[in-house]
C-alpha cells in the first residue's frame, strides 16, 4: 500500500474538512503570518498562563473535527472579526495546526502534521507539541503556527529540521532513547505526572506521529491499539477504562511492552527514513499502519480526556 501522496495532503481529512465553512476558507490568505494570526484569534490554549475557561469552553479541548471547532467559534463571534478570550475556541497545539492545515488544503497547498517534541518553551525540557508541515514545491517546510516569530530567534515559518532543531519528531526522540543519548525524562507535558512524561509516553507519541502522517489527526488523548495494553489505561479511572477497552473489544491491548518497543523502534526507523527521503520505507510504513489493525484507530477509540470526560468515543458517529 503507498504512502500518502502529494494530492492526497492537498485533500482534506475528516479532521482537516471545514464542511460549511469552506466558502469562509477559499478567502484566507495561506501567509503564514497571516496563518498564525488567523489561528491564534480562533483558538486559545487551554492550559494557556493566566487563563479561566468558562463553563462553554471547558468541553472545547474534545473538539476534534474542524467543524466542530469552527461552529464553536462562529457561534462566538463573526470568524472574520476580533474575538475576546472568552469568545474564543479552547484547544492545544494539535488545534492551532489543524486550523492551519483546513485553510492550506482547502487552497490546494499540501499540508500535514508532526507530532513531537519542542525545545523552545522552558529551558532543559521536550515539551510535547504539535506542529505543521507544507509543500513549497520543492520540499516539505516545517512551520509552527502558534508561535509568534517575534518571539523566537529562529525562522518559525520554516523551522530547522533534523535531531539538532527546535522540534524534535517522536521518532528521533524514541531513537535517541533507545541509543542512550537522550534522557527520557526530559520529554512530556510536565514531570509532575508518571504518564505524562518519559520513556512510554514518547512510544505512545511515535504512534500518534504514524497517525497523522497518514492523515487520521486524532486528539493526543484519544488511545487505540497497544496504548490500551499499558499500566496508565490499566489504572485510569480506578480501573474502569480497562473495562471499557475489554467491553468495546478494542484491537491491541494485549500487545506486551518488549512487542510495542520493538513496534515502535520499527515505526521511528521507518518514519525517520521517510523524512530522509526513502520512498520505499514510506511505503513500508504506509503499508504497517494500514494493513495492522492494532497500529490505526479503528471506529472507536478510548478517549481520557484533560477535561475530565473519559470514554469510548464512536468516531464513525461524525
Amino acid at each position: 500500500m503507498p504512502a500518502p501522496t502529494l494530492f492526497d495532503y492537498s485533500d482534506h481529512s475528516p479532521y482537516s474538512n471545514p464542511g460549511h465553512h469552506t466558502g469562509y476558507f477559499t478567502e484566507l490568505s495561506t501567509d503564514p503570518e497571516e496563518l498564525h494570526r488567523f489561528v491564534c484569534t480562533a483558538v486559545v490554549h487551554y492550559r494557556a498562563e493566566g487563563a479561566t475557561l468558562t463553563d462553554e469552553q471547558k468541553g472545547d479541548p474534545d473538539r476534534r473535527w474542524l467543524t466542530s471547532i469552527l461552529d464553536a467559534a462562529a457561534l462566538r463571534a463573526p470568524l472574520d472579526g476580533p474575538r475576546t478570550h472568552a469568545q474564543q475556541v479552547a484547544g492545544c497545539c494539535r488545534d492551532h495546526t489543524l486550523l492551519a492545515l483546513g485553510v492550506l488544503r482547502t487552497h490546494d497547498v499540501p499540508a500535514r502534521s508532526r507530532i513531537g517534541f519542542a525545545t523552545y518553551f522552558a529551558p532543559g525540557w521536550n515539551a510535547d507539541h504539535v506542529v505543521g508541515e507544507r509543500w513549497d514545491g520543492k520540499r516539505w517546510v516545517r512551520f509552527d503556527p502558534e508561535l509568534d516569530q517575534k518571539d523566537f530567534d529562529f525562522d518559525v515559518h520554516d523551522m530547522p529540521t533534523g535531531p539538532e532543531s527546535p522540534f524534535v519528531t517522536a521518532a528521533e526522540a524514541w531513537l535517541t532513547i533507545r541509543a542512550g543519548t537522550a534522557d527520557a525524562a526530559t520529554f512530556g507535558v510536565t514531570a509532575d505526572v508518571p504518564f505524562l512524561h518519559g520513556k512510554d509516553f514518547v512510544r505512545y507519541y511515535v504512534l500518534y506521529e504514524v497517525a497523522h502522517r497518514h492523515r487520521d489527526e486524532l486528539l493526543l488523548w484519544d488511545l487505540w491499539g497497544p496504548e490500551l495494553g499499558t499500566s496508565y489505561v490499566r489504572e485510569a479511572e480506578g480501573g474502569q477504562a480497562a473495562t471499557w477497552v475489554r467491553d468495546a473489544g478494542l484491537a491491541g491491548a494485549d500487545m506486551s511492552d518488549a512487542e510495542f518497543d520493538a513496534v515502535a523502534d520499527e515505526l521511528a526507523y521507518l518514519l525517520v527514513a521517510a523524512d530522509a527521503g526513502d520512498d520505499e520505507a514510506a511505503d513500508q510504513l504506509a503499508e504497517l499502519y494500514r494493513g495492522d489493525s492494532r497500529l490505526r484507530p479503528g471506529e472507536r477509540v478510548l478517549t481520557l480526556s484533560p477535561t475530565g470526560h473519559s470514554g469510548i468515543t464512536d468516531l464513525a458517529e461524525h
